[in-house]
């Protein structure tokens, strides 16, 4: 195995983690809360810790980074297995962040905003959930948010 091979993987696992945050905030603010509110509706109005119509624009996401995988494993072409490494680092980012550190979602499991940069983003996404409609909202993002965010 060649460095460059090596870099090339790195270099498609580390830039599609990032990349996503903005595929996450598009997604966001013009999917989500644009011609498919209809399944983001519940999540700004939750009933209880189960599951919400929200949760399958996750599914959605899995099954992207599966079909990297998929496709990795059934061409042996590594960089699409590194593509779903990628995609799949990000997920697992979300999941952390906005279902368990801030929604609390999995009850026993708490993640304290301990630094400037966890409660930035925290701060960020209290800031989009004092919306409650499909147009009025703001702070978009999941793993990123500006400065303006920024809590003392």
């Amino acid at each position: 195995m060649s460095i460059n091979f090596i870099l090339l993987n790195a270099a498609i696992i580390i830039g599609l983690a990032v990349f996503m945050e903005a595929v996450a905030w598009f997604t966001h603010k013009h999917v989500m809360h644009g011609f498919l509110w209809i399944f983001h509706e519940d999540h700004h109005r939750p009933r209880g810790l189960g599951f919400q119509k929200n949760d399958l624009f996750a599914v959605f996401f899995s099954v992207i980074a599966f079909g990297f995988f998929l496709a990795g494993y059934l061409s042996r072409i590594q960089p699409f297995t590194s593509a779903g490494i990628g995609i799949t680092m990000y997920g697992v980012g979300y999941v952390l962040f906005h279902d368990i550190m801030f929604h609390k979602r999995i009850r026993r499991i708490r993640i304290p905003a301990k630094t400037p940069y966890l409660r930035r983003i925290v701060h960020a996404h209290s800031v989009h959930h004092q919306s409650q409609g499909r147009t009025d909202a703001t702070a978009f993002g999941f793993l990123y948010a500006p400065s303006r965010y920024r809590v003392e």
